[in-house]
């Protein structure tokens, strides 16, 4: 499947629509479940504070892979992304309540490249921190 954005039709500036990524508790262990990552940082509320945190956090694997959803979601198919990259700087803190964290992801077009290629530069944060530094994909598009 190629990507369904044509890249005569984008310009450096263009916006990707935002997305918001509930995290809760169960929505860990489903990842951790899939992911094979039981670290206690991300289910045991006791043990992630005493290795220093505030709370139980989200894997940073499922942030970046929520980010990257915005990405995939506007190319209209996740094999058109070539390259991806971020840094942690902040992690998601998931509250036990029904409520948990929300990752709110924008991103937009930052450059044209060679062979039908984009950078897009992308913001995560949650509770109004970000959480990604440097998330950046680059793009083949049709």
């Amino acid at each position: 499947m190629a990507a369904t954005v044509k890249y005569d039709e984008v310009e450096v500036g263009t916006e990707l629509p935002a997305q918001t990524f509930p995290v809760t508790r169960a929505t860990l262990v489903q990842y951790a479940g899939a992911s094979g990552d039981f670290n206690p940082i991300h289910w045991n509320e006791r043990f992630a504070r005493e290795v220093g945190l505030p709370d139980v956090i989200a894997h940073g694997m499922f942030t970046m892979a929520s980010a990257a959803r915005v990405v995939t979601d506007w190319a209209g198919d996740p094999g058109a992304v070539v390259d991806y990259g971020v840094r942690f700087i902040k992690p998601v803190v998931v509250p036990n309540d029904d409520e948990g964290a929300l990752i709110e992801v924008t991103a937009k077009v930052a450059a044209k490249l060679e062979d039908n290629k984009v950078r897009v530069d992308l913001v995560a944060t949650s509770a109004g921190q970000k959480v990604l530094g440097m998330s950046r994909a680059v793009v083949r598009l049709a």
